[in-house]
């Protein structure tokens, strides 16, 4: 079978409901959930994951870059369809947010020796530090000048980081702070 043929649209369906299934299932029990759990969730057998993820490290891999792409897409449609750019960027940066806070288990996965987990910072990096920068240039008559995509994302990362540690906190309402503080005062 040749994987770089276009999927028909009912397999592309088919497989975003197993990836989000997946994303669910990994943000309530980490990445070590059992197989089966996630193919409940999806409402298929564990066969019809391993047939299209052979192993754990492939279905991580789809589930991460598929949470990527998601988020890269919503940024030019936020820009299109919010009030103002400054409400586009704080409703991206908030979907930034749920993406970083709901990657559990996650990180220890990318610090394995598995050498198939190296590129996805560089493709995480490559998606959305244009997105963010974008979304920022757009933004800036209403924003604070000076600030860097790449150094926003790398705070907000700081600020989520340890909302899942023995001593846990509110990340949301902290980066929510920090968007409040990228408006320029009246």
């Amino acid at each position: 079978m040749d994987d770089s043929a276009p999927k028909r649209a009912d397999a592309r369906r088919n497989q975003k409901a197993l990836l989000d299934a997946a994303a669910a299932v990994f943000v309530a029990s980490g990445v070590e959930a059992p197989i089966r759990d996630i193919a409940a969730k999806a409402g298929v057998g564990t066969a019809t994951i391993y047939r299209h993820f052979p192993t754990r490290a492939d279905l991580i891999i789809a589930v991460y870059r598929h949470q990527v792409e998601a988020l890269a897409e919503a940024g030019p449609a936020l820009l299109a369809a919010s009030a103002t750019p400054y409400a586009a960027l704080a409703q991206w940066l908030d979907q930034f947010v749920d993406f970083v806070i709901t990657k559990q288990g996650l990180p220890a996965v990318l610090q394995s020796d598995a050498p198939c987990y190296d590129p996805l910072h560089s493709y995480f990096l490559e998606r959305l530090v244009p997105v963010c920068t974008q979304l920022l240039e757009a933004a800036s008559a209403e924003i604070r000048g000076g600030l860097d995509a790449y150094e926003l994302m790398r705070g907000i990362g700081g600020l989520c980081a340890g909302a899942s540690s023995k001593h846990p906190y509110d990340a949301r309402r902290l980066v929510g702070l920090l968007v409040a503080g990228l408006r320029r005062p009246d």
